[in-house]
């Protein structure tokens, strides 16, 4: 394995510069039976996410969940509620319109048809901090890049929180402004629909944009008219506002109307609760976080571990609460460095060797088939199955995390060779000029190792 794996790192052109970082152990005994700068410290992308995962099931449990609340510092007499009405928000990040509904019926239900006084959306369950410290702008605007808030919303069940789905298709003519779909609709962003319709097998140039610091999205180039209709997955501005004026949206649609102002703010201490909403269980959870690769729900539980055992929604706490449990599994924290729970940083550092033993220690764990089951299992179409290895791999038993920002590309996990050998890796490619190239060697590489 070692002189056929050196001899294609060697002959491979797209490796020429390329940091490479292999660690391969027995899955049984976890001896290290390979290694190529193993102990060498590495971007780990989303890799990293295996680690927010473990220390997870490990802190909060496989039943943990999250809730969204709907209070009030008043009562209802008749049918109005003679005081203020409180959303909030402790995390969630699986909240989508239809919750809301829900909750908008339950005040129906209970008789209320008017709030007699202020509209509030609470979020101070997470500190005030929107983005992980090493976020660039180039993807603050990006599905993957949303905004953290203890109150937000998702569009869907893929749990983007903090996103709205923009939708674009072609319009009846050529030169008209192709039509633009909000889901959920709401008018907290403003759109400028700069694009044009073109003939028909002409190229689609589709660009769907948000102007950083602003709710503005812009759309801009070209349509063909028998083009498929184009979706984009867009952060807002504001997760805890874009929440609050999808609720007003909902109270409204359900004949419930206020008189006071719509503001964010904290919820007094001696409320009663009017509705409840709780999520999926953690276990549920990890499915669109590892297999989707879903960032969000990675910075999420960051500030939960951090608001459980500290106290503080916050990065700081959060992470501690990681490196302090991560030595549970014989991790070397003083040889990493941790600085978001998704992999989106450009900053951390965590070598290979410590990647697979993290992956060979938590196998004695209750929760470990839950930890298993969460991850992508190449060549499975089903994308809450396969995930993002769906199309990769095909035909191998491959259970593993993959890693992608700019110049990086990761695959760590568990896999059988066609020894029937079970093995731990991990593949880190770091200063790459084309991460997308990495996806093509890491394959080649583990199709090496599984030849065994």
């Amino acid at each position: 394995m070692k002189a056929k794996l050196e001899k294609f790192i060697e002959n491979e052109p797209a490796l020429l510069g390329t940091l490479i970082g292999i660690s391969v152990r027995n899955r049984q005994s976890g001896e290290v039976i390979y290694e190529r700068q193993g102990e060498t410290r590495m971007h780990p992308a989303s890799n990293m996410k295996l680690l927010t995962a473990a220390v997870s099931l490990s802190e909060l449990g496989e039943t943990y969940t999250f809730t969204t609340e709907v209070k009030t510092n008043g009562e209802i007499i008749d049918s109005k509620l003679a005081g203020n009405l409180y959303l909030v928000g402790k995390g969630d990040p699986t909240l989508v319109p239809e919750d809301l509904d829900l909750l908008a019926e339950e005040l129906r239900l209970q008789g209320v048809k008017e709030i007699t006084g202020d509209l509030v959306a609470d979020d101070r369950w997470y500190d005030s901090i929107r983005l992980s410290p090493d976020m660039m702008w180039e993807d603050e605007y990006a599905y993957y890049g949303g905004q953290i808030s203890a109150l937000t919303l998702s569009p869907d069940e893929d749990y983007d929180a903090g996103t709205i789905i923009i939708e674009v298709a072609a319009g009846n003519s050529i030169g008209d402004k192709p039509r633009v779909t909000l889901s959920p609709p709401t008018d907290y962003v403003r759109m400028e629909n700069n694009a044009r319709t073109e003939e028909v097998h002409s190229e689609e140039e589709i660009e769907i944009r948000r102007v950083h610091g602003t709710n503005t999205i812009t759309i801009n180039g070209n349509i063909p008219l028998d083009s498929p209709n184009k979706k984009e997955w867009i952060a807002v501005w504001g997760p805890t506002e874009y929440a609050l004026a999808v609720w007003q949206h909902a109270l409204l649609k359900k004949g419930v109307k206020w008189n006071g102002t719509v503001k964010v703010a904290e919820s007094p201490v001696n409320t009663q609760t009017l509705g409840t909403h709780t999520s999926i269980p953690l276990s549920e959870l990890l499915v669109p976080f590892m297999k989707l690769s879903n960032n969000g729900i990675g910075e999420v539980l960051i500030k939960e571990m951090g608001k459980k055992v500290y106290g503080e929604g916050s990065w700081t706490a959060g992470l501690k609460v990681l490196e302090e449990r991560l030595t549970d599994y014989n991790m070397n924290v003083d040889n990493l460095l941790l600085r978001d729970g998704s992999g989106i940083s450009h900053v951390s550092l965590i070598p290979p060797n410590e990647i697979t033993k993290l992956l060979y220690h938590i196998q004695k764990e209750n929760w470990f088939p839950t930890y298993l089951d969460s991850l992508p299992v190449a060549g499975k179409e089903d994308r809450m199955v396969g995930g993002t290895l769906r199309d990769r791999l095909k035909g191998r038993k491959v259970q593993a995390k993959t890693g992608t920002i700019y110049g990086v590309s990761t695959l760590s996990g568990y896999a059988e060779a066609n020894s029937g050998r079970q093995y731990i890796f991990s593949v880190m490619l770091n200063n790459m000029l084309d991460e997308e190239i990495g996806k093509e060697i890491e394959d080649r590489l583990l199709e090496i190792i599984l030849k065994d």
